[in-house]
């Protein structure tokens, strides 16, 4: 991350570099406890392991919806960014935080589809479509039996 900012990124350094960002240098992501995995530029992925400060019923000992809503909305944009990225031939560290800042969640809707229970949630995303201002990415959570908790439809400015 503390690379200068003329130096210029391209491909699969763009992809870890973004990846980084969100993992990395995102307070709310750090705090949460989120890990990224990266897929390459086509897939993103997000793990969370439990901990009992993310518990919305504690009579179920479930997830917190806000906490589902959270990391689907967090591997939405991650991917929504990495596919953007994915068509830019290279980039400054300085051109893509300029065009990064302008990025950010225009709508999205959540089905929750049973209670978020398991010891690590595992959130998918892919693009369903993309123009050249904005992203219509899906992504799905699962935990580490795959039993699928929750998906979404995400929205994201792009351009």
């Amino acid at each position: 991350m503390n690379l200068p900012s003329d130096t210029v990124l391209s491909g699969e350094q763009l992809g870890k570099f973004v990846s980084d960002i969100f993992g990395n240098h995102m307070p709310f992501v750090n705090l949460l406890g989120m890990e990224m995995v990266y897929q390459g530029m086509d897939k993103a992925e997000i793990r969370l392991p439990w901990k009992d400060d993310l518990m919305g019923n504690p009579i179920l000992k479930v997830l917190h919806g806000g906490v589902t809503a959270a990391i689907l909305d967090t591997v939405g944009g991650l991917m929504a960014i990495l596919h953007a990225v994915s068509t830019w031939p290279s980039v400054s560290i300085a051109q893509l935080q300029e065009r990064v800042g302008k990025m950010s969640t225009i709508d999205m809707r959540i089905d929750y589809l049973r209670p978020g229970k398991g010891e690590l949630f595992i959130a998918t995303a892919e693009v369903i479509r993309k123009g050249s201002r904005v992203a219509v990415v899906r992504m799905e959570l699962h935990n580490e039996k795959g039993t699928h908790i929750a998906f979404g439809t995400g929205t994201y400015m792009i351009g």
